[in-house]
């Protein structure tokens, strides 16, 4: 019974993993799934439904988002329920409501309703999706209730794609629906459905009837119905599994039926599989093929293992999970695969030994009944008249010679030991020395030689240590007891020490497994091209499997192009890649694979005559190539364990190289959507800066035409000329602000550098811009024997109009500018500033960029250029230039320029 207790105890291990993963999720909200197989089944009402009860026992619950479809029965549960306001984005000029994650995070309420859990935002959003919405609300402490539809999980988006017709855009990853702490099924048979949209209970006529005729047709309702009531139930069947082991629960549940088949290196295995496989159908489960590799099968001729291997094979192509396990023995290892499994029947063959070997050793059925349980063992014979194959007999296995001389060796020194300290100690502790002998040589050599050594030390003890000496007999018959556990304890030693050895070369072999997927793992995150994480990918897969490899991209029309990058680009492979050309036949292969999302070629089911085995790089959202594989073993591909590794391996090499082209996708996104931007602020400013202008000289025009010269007085005449003249001028230099841009992003003019005055510059400026000076204040604080500097002179020009010219335009007319200009020893030091509203808040360093304003609803604010131009003039002297508020209120506009010559490559 303490054996029993004991065995029932969960394992620590694991019972520290839960804690930890416990302790991570206390702080976190808990979210509940409404589940559906379509829109309409009722899963908005329900959850409001929910919210309600929540609510009535004093919860404090929030209504963050649900989506009415015009529901007037849904609506109606949305009373008493505090509602949050929705998020104002502005779009393309449109008004779009969206969910507030921001105020939600603010008003941190116990329970938040978010409706339609795949929902993508709008630009403008913080998440791109609302899952993610729902995760950070999780992370801050709300509980979160949502809704789901089946099509909208990602593992079925291809299935319901077949099914309906209809690729669904926006999914949700797996891990959050398995992540949810509760997931409640909300079901309706097809007809009511149906009955249901044509009622306009679900959507607008117009749409019920477009819905109608294309998604909800009674087939696809079926077919969806299905896939979310097996979603369901895998999730139920895992939270049982889950809680089975939190409460080490050994015995199985027969909540759902669950087959297991024993493979063997017999040829009989193959007509257990086919049985298991009618078996699973017959019951409508699922079914799972094991092998149990003892330490005896590991000596199995390589016929006997490629039969095992064959036969798994088969069991996968019949849709059987497979594994391969390790113990130390069979009955043992499948019962405690079969708890943990939940498995409810297991499947063995009728033993092909004699009668006689039973009684000395006890069978596989004999062992699996006796501990069995409530598990139903199921014992499949041969077919009548069927010739099956006997079991292969193992291998007999003899150490080398050398090893058992050396372990003859370690027990005549531990006799030599022995005989010197016989006076000293007694007969129990030289029985200790001959063990530590033995422990020796099993750790060094194994069972074989350790067996010896057992056995030749209990004779030496007898024959030299134990009275009479130099004789086997024995005068004190308590030796026979230390006789019988001296060999006892040796060989259970040596059985142990052995044992050891086995496990610990099981666990290097896994651990060199798992080595090598954590290697690849961290190589791929730290890589940021395609070509990169190919070469990473080739020379991982090589190195597992010691072969050669090829991978393959399509075009933009889903054509496989050349096998590799190297030549893509019309070169060979490096030295020292192992690398393979992919012939016309195998590049069919390939296309095939790519098309089909399946692997294909050595293998495999599908043209399994290629002399290369070809998978699919699937990622999270499409198929992105081919990796060819050509093994120097071809076996290797037949063992299941090395294909999962691979498959793992193929996943996340896929997963990284989507990651990068979608980064370089988003990058080159963003590129079009700032030049977008741009055309759009330019064409606007161009619309708006030109029709005043124009708009002052057609009106002056038009009265200077349509009056008679007596009509008009000469004060009046006059006026009406300077405003054609300021215009033009404004027209003029507006038209050359575009004109310098488009030369600053050819690659800027070439400066004519010559000895300036800045006083000089600062005055012709002043004079160019009087009119738009008007009456208003203005101070030039001009440090005493300012130094010559070298410039363009022109350009400096345009670049002091330019900064005086916005100083005007975003002040009050009778607001002062000043203009102020020093030396040091290297640097000349220029600044522009004014009494206006100042900077806007945020980096002022923007307003340097191309159709940056500084405030939008200043009516003379220009084009935007003005300021872009000045620091790309001064840039071009080698300059800087800078803007920071005023202490008091305005702005402050600074530029510095060498007064050393350096000549530059834009010089004349």
């Amino acid at each position: 019974m303490a054996a029993e207790h004991a065995d029932a105890r969960p394992d620590p291990d694991a019972l520290l993993q839960r804690v930890q993963r416990e302790a991570r999720t206390a702080a976190r909200g808990r979210l509940k799934i409404f589940f559906g197989a379509a829109a309409g089944v009722g899963k908005s009402y329900a959850m409001l439904e929910a919210a309600r009860k929540q609510a009535a026992a004093g919860i404090d619950v929030v209504v963050g988002y649900v989506e009415l479809h015009g529901r007037a029965e849904t609506e109606a549960l949305l009373d008493g329920l505090q509602i949050l306001a929705p998020q104002r984005l502005q779009h393309r000029g449109i008004t779009l409501s969206e969910f507030d994650l921001d105020a939600a995070l603010a008003r941190h309420p116990a329970l938040i309703l978010v409706d339609e859990l795949a929902h993508t935002n709008h630009p403008g959003a913080r998440h791109p999706k609302r899952w993610q919405d729902i995760v950070e609300l999780l992370d801050a402490g709300s509980d979160v209730y949502t809704t789901l539809n089946v099509q909208h999980m990602e593992s079925l988006n291809d299935v319901v794609a077949q099914i309906t017709g209809v690729r669904v855009r926006e999914t949700v990853p797996d891990s959050v629906f398995e992540s949810a702490d509760e997931v409640e099924l909300i079901d309706l048979p097809p007809d009511d459905l149906i009955e249901r949209l044509r009622e306009g209970k679900v959507y607008l006529p117009e749409k019920a009837r477009h819905a109608t005729a294309a998604f909800f047709r009674k087939g696809n309702l079926i077919a969806l119905r299905q896939l979310a009531l097996r979603a369901t139930a895998d999730r139920v069947d895992a939270a049982m599994r889950e809680y089975r082991e939190r409460h080490a629960i050994a015995d199985t549940w027969a909540a759902g039926e669950r087959v297991l088949v024993c493979i063997g290196p017999d040829a009989l295995s193959e007509r257990l599989v086919r049985r298991a496989r009618r078996l699973a159908n017959a019951l409508h489960v699922e079914w799972l093929a094991v092998y149990v590799e003892t330490p005896r099968l590991q000596h199995l001729p390589q016929s006997a293992r490629d039969r095992v291997l064959r036969t798994l094979k088969l069991a996968e192509s019949l849709g059987a999970q497979t594994d391969n396990l390790s113990g130390e023995h069979v009955a043992e290892g499948l019962l405690d695969f079969a708890r943990q499994r939940n498995v409810s029947k297991i499947i063995v063959g009728k033993p092909l030994r004699t009668r006689w070997r039973d009684r000395l050793r006890s069978s596989l059925v004999d062992a699996l009944i006796r501990g069995s349980g409530d598990i139903d063992i199921l014992v499949v014979t041969s077919e009548p008249g069927a010739v099956i194959a006997a079991t292969p007999r193992l291998p007999r296995r003899h150490s080398r010679r050398p090893a058992y001389l050396k372990g003859l060796a370690a027990v005549a020194l531990a006799t030599a030991l022995c005989a010197a300290l016989f006076d000293v100690l007694g007969p129990t502790n030289l029985v200790m020395i001959y063990l530590l002998a033995v422990v020796w040589v099993a750790t060094h050599y194994g069972r074989g030689p350790s067996v010896l050594a057992v056995v030749a030390s209990v004779a030496l003890f007898d024959f030299l240590f134990v009275q009479p000496y130099f004789s086997f007999a024995v005068s004190d018959t308590q030796y026979l007891l230390t006789f019988a556990v001296m060999l006892t304890v040796g060989l259970t030693i040596s059985n142990l020490t052995a044992l050891g050895r086995r496990r610990a070369a099981v666990a290097r072999h896994r651990e060199r497994r798992m080595r090598a997927l954590h290697a690849l793992s961290s190589e791929l995150v730290r890589e940021r091209s395609r070509e990169r994480l190919v070469e990473v990918l080739r020379r991982h897969i090589s190195r597992a499997v010691n072969g050669q490899t090829a991978v393959l991209f399509a075009d933009g029309e889903g054509h496989l192009l050349d096998p590799d990058f190297f030549c893509t680009r019309g070169h060979a492979p490096p030295a020292g890649q192992n690398w393979f050309p992919v012939p016309g036949n195998d590049l069919g292969i390939a296309q095939w694979t790519y098309d089909h999302q399946r692997s294909a070629g050595l293998g495999t089911d599908t043209l399994a005559s290629a002399d290369a085995l070809y998978l699919p790089l699937k990622a999270m959202q499409r198929c992105i190539g081919v990796l060819g594989l050509r093994p120097r073993e071809p076996r290797q591909l037949q063992v299941p364990e090395q294909m999962h590794a691979l498959d793992a391996m193929v996943n996340q090499a896929a997963i990284a190289i989507e990651r990068v082209e979608l980064a370089v996708a988003t990058r080159t996104a963003g590129i079009e959507i700032e030049s977008e931007r741009l055309r759009n602020a330019m064409l606007s400013s161009i619309s708006h800066d030109f029709r005043t202008p124009l708009a002052t000289i057609i009106g002056a025009a038009t009265t200077l035409l349509s009056d008679t010269p007596a009509g008009i007085d000469e004060a009046h005449r006059r006026t009406l000329l300077q405003s054609l003249l300021a215009e033009a001028e404004r027209l003029h230099r507006l038209s050359g602000n575009l004109l310098d841009l488009s030369r600053f992003d050819a690659g800027g003019p070439r400066l004519r550098r010559e000895w300036l005055a800045i006083d000089e510059l600062i005055g012709a400026a002043l004079a160019q811009l009087h009119g738009a000076l008007g009456q208003r204040p203005l101070r030039v604080d001009l440090a005493p024997d300012l130094p010559l500097f070298p410039g363009d002179e022109t350009l400096i020009g345009q670049l002091l109009i330019n900064l005086i010219e916005n100083a005007i335009k975003h002040t009050p007319a009778d607001s002062a500018i000043e203009i102020a200009a020093q030396a040091d020893a290297d640097w000349l030091h220029v600044a522009v500033r004014d009494r206006g509203p100042g900077l806007p808040a945020g980096d002022a360093q923007r307003l340097f960029e191309k159709f940056q304003r500084g405030r939008a609803e200043d009516a003379q604010a220009g084009f935007g250029l003005g300021l872009s131009i000045a620091r790309a003039i001064v840039l071009a002297h080698g300059g800087q230039i800078s803007a920071q508020p005023r202490a008091g209120g305005g702005a402050e506009f600074t530029f510095t320029l060498p007064l050393h010559r350096a000549e530059q490559p834009g010089d004349d």
